[in-house]
């Protein structure tokens, strides 16, 4: 960033009324704006002081805390300071007005702060999206992936493997440039160079054989509830998340989409889903809803198909291959109910079974997430070392010749690097960054 970018503000605490609300100010104006609001010079960089800040006119706007932090040992880089102010509406409509009046000023935009950071180099991309995830972190196993994430766990594997193919790409030119030379042994280097590759290429497909586990954790176990209609979904769905999410009703085909609750399950992050009942369709928009259950089925982690014992042959609904399945027979507390061995039988009604069952999607949650050893946790990390494992492949055929070995290795270099952000990742910013808060 440049002496010539323009300096952000933002409120970096949530909405509504509370008894502290922090605003964060940075870039190159940021002295200046802090001695105009408090009609002061600059404290002590990095202690809280406490001052009056003040509209133009001289009007008192509040009493706060301020904390002034020159750059670059910040967290974007820049000059940066924090106001903590009252809680009141007020107070911060207030301050956000003087601000905006305050030369080479403007509101942050969503994810300006941590962009800022990845600009000026003090956060790598993977770090900047760790960020994100730690504000998003519902359960305890997202905070902790979130936390490694931050901590460089990705950013820093990639740099070694991408520094070691730098050298292999080193070795390779060597081999192009230097090859009628006395000292060069062509059959020493490709010998060498295809043994390094294969170690760099079974790594980084090891770290792509996870099962999806960092995505999983990031997202959420998918449980989809599925059955025919009037099997105990509904019933079953507000059992489990413990709050009226769905309408329960005696009327078949009373769901018609899909009904999703977020719940935390031994700090595992499950997303359950209700979804409209398996039969032939009376109409149009129960037809479409029977479509959309469907889809949910072939995308889920794990289905509870639910089963009161007056249907049968509800595995002709299932896709193939057909995702893990838990079978369920429920109202097990009807005097005519017949349990089955096959099926784990329940009562949404009187919580017969309830932690049975709960014990069983968390140990499901538990073994596809697998323990806190992700590197992956989106789909574009996934993307760019798939690519990278596939040009180091092309190497490892042995077919090529040295000028095409060379350009694979190039191009799985630079395949790491937009993972981290070194390179090509210019038109993903606005996208990747538009997903944060204001304020970070």
């Amino acid at each position: 960033m440049t002496d010539t970018a323009p300096t952000i503000f933002a409120p970096a605490s949530g909405f509504g009324r509370s008894a502290v609300a922090v605003f964060r100010i940075s870039g190159p104006a940021t002295g200046e704006s802090l001695c105009r609001l408090t009609a002061r010079s600059l404290p002590a960089p990095r202690r809280l002081v406490l001052r009056t800040l003040r509209e133009a006119s001289g009007g008192i706007l509040d009493q706060a805390l301020v904390v002034w932090m020159p750059g670059p040992g910040t967290f974007t880089g820049e000059d940066m300071a924090e106001l903590h102010l009252h809680g009141g509406p007020a107070v911060r409509a207030a301050v956000l007005q003087v601000l905006a009046t305050c030369p080479g000023c403007r509101p942050a935009a969503p994810g300006d702060f941590t962009r800022r950071a990845f600009l000026n180099g003090r956060l790598d991309l993977t770090e900047a999206e760790g960020v994100a995830d730690l504000i998003e972190a519902e359960t305890e196993a997202q905070r902790r992936q979130a936390l490694r994430q931050l901590d460089g766990a990705l950013g820093r594997q990639v740099a070694e493997w991408r520094d070691q193919i730098i050298d292999l790409l080193a070795s390779a030119e060597a081999t192009l440039d230097f090859s009628d030379e006395g000292d060069v042994d062509e059959d020493v280097l490709e010998t060498g160079l295809a043994g390094k590759v294969r170690s760099l290429r079974d790594a980084i497909a090891a770290a792509l054989d996870d099962g999806r586990r960092g995505e999983r954790l990031r997202d959420g176990f998918v449980v989809v509830l599925a059955g025919p209609p009037n099997a105990g979904k509904s019933t079953l769905l507000n059992a489990l998340s413990r709050r009226d999410a769905a309408i329960v009703s005696p009327i078949a085909g009373t769901t018609r989409d899909a009904i999703e609750v977020r719940c935390d399950l031994g700090g595992l992050p499950v997303l359950l889903i209700d979804t409209a009942g398996l039969r032939e369709a009376g109409d149009l928009i129960e037809a479409e809803g029977i479509r959309r259950t469907r889809a949910r089925i072939a995308q889920a982690d794990l289905v509870l198909m639910l089963d009161d014992g007056s249907d049968a042959g509800i595995e002709t609904e299932l896709p193939s291959p057909s995702p893990p399945l838990l079978r369920i027979r429920t109202k097990a507390d009807r005097p005519s109910f017949e349990a089955t061995p096959e099926a784990l039988s329940l009562s949404a009604a009187t919580g017969q079974g309830l932690d049975t069952l709960l014990d069983a999607i968390q140990q499901r949650a538990a073994e596809a997430m697998g323990g806190d050893c992700a590197l992956i946790t989106r789909e574009r990390h996934r993307e760019g070392l798939t690519r990278c494992r596939d040009h180091l492949d092309r190497v490892l055929q042995g077919a090529a010749l040295p000028e095409l070995v060379a350009e694979d290795l190039r191009l799985a270099v630079r395949a790491l690097g937009e993972v981290t952000g070194h390179v090509g990742v210019e038109e993903m910013l606005d996208r990747l960054f538009a997903g944060f808060c204001i304020g970070k």
